[in-house]
């Protein structure tokens, strides 16, 4: 063969080079030790610490039960709600003036909307390679931020909480089956004394139970006129004869 000046080498496709390396991993038997089999190995394992949490749960829930509250009363003006643990962040945040009342959007949408959209975005904001928080200042400073503000308003909730209160507003009391078709029960109801004392005279924070009262006819009916305590007189404006019909109605209920 000729070589010179002008000489061209064609290359061809069905010549293999023997060089040339397919991008393909390495199979798993070549690294002993170091990976195993997604089905069946590692999902079984994943299955057994999956069921040991479970159980463990389950434990714990037969050992402590959950605690519950008594049942809902809508008549119940004075009941504070609190939320779960991982919620009072946000109740406290709409305890501030700047996120409550007319301005109580931007702490119900547009604060928690920013704090979503700044998540979604944190892969544009930051694409450093680095793995080193100190090597990422946008996205570290944002997380110790975002912890910051959740662990703070947190505290703020559950220090300033009437846990005592909460609790006793909570509090599963046993009901008594009354007669709501009585009409003094909607004399009691009209004149407001089911906010304070429970839509079954069962009591609340805000007034003692009437069910089962050691007092007299004669004692309803000044304190329901003249008040005691904390509760102001006035509260009620009916008749004579309707305050004699609620004193022995609730003198007439027994625990």
């Amino acid at each position: 063969m000729k070589r010179g000046k002008g000489l061209k080498f064609v290359g061809d496709s069905r010549v293999p080079i023997n060089n040339r390396k397919p991008n393909i991993p390495k199979d798993y038997s070549e690294y002993p030790g170091k990976t195993e089999l997604f089905y069946p190995d590692f999902l079984l394992k994943e299955w057994m610490v999956g069921a040991v949490f479970l159980v463990g749960f389950l434990c714990l829930v037969v050992v402590e039960p959950p605690p519950l509250e008594r049942v809902a009363d809508p008549t119940d003006t004075a009941y504070i709600p609190l939320p779960d643990w991982y919620f009072l962040f946000l109740y406290q945040l709409l305890k501030y003036s700047f996120a409550s009342g007319p301005f109580n959007i931007i702490g119900a949408f547009i604060i928690p909307g920013l704090a979503v959209t700044a998540l979604l975005l944190a892969p544009f904001l930051d694409r450093s390679p680095k793995r080193r928080p100190i090597d990422r200042p946008i996205a570290t400073g944002f997380m110790l931020l975002a912890v910051a503000g959740i662990f703070y308003l947190t505290w703020e909730a559950a220090a300033h909480h009437d846990w005592k209160a909460s609790k006793e507003q909570g509090m599963i009391r046993d009901v008594v089956e009354l007669d709501k078709e009585d009409p003094a029960y909607a004399i009691l109801e009209a004149n407001t004394c089911l906010s304070c004392h429970g839509e079954n005279l069962e009591g609340s924070v805000t007034g003692p139970k009437l069910v089962g009262t050691e007092l007299s006819e004669e004692e309803i009916m000044d304190i329901a006129v003249n008040g005691r305590g904390s509760m102001p007189s006035g509260i009620f404006t009916g008749t004579d004869e309707e305050l004699q019909q609620i004193a022995e109605y609730i003198k007439s209920i027994e625990e």
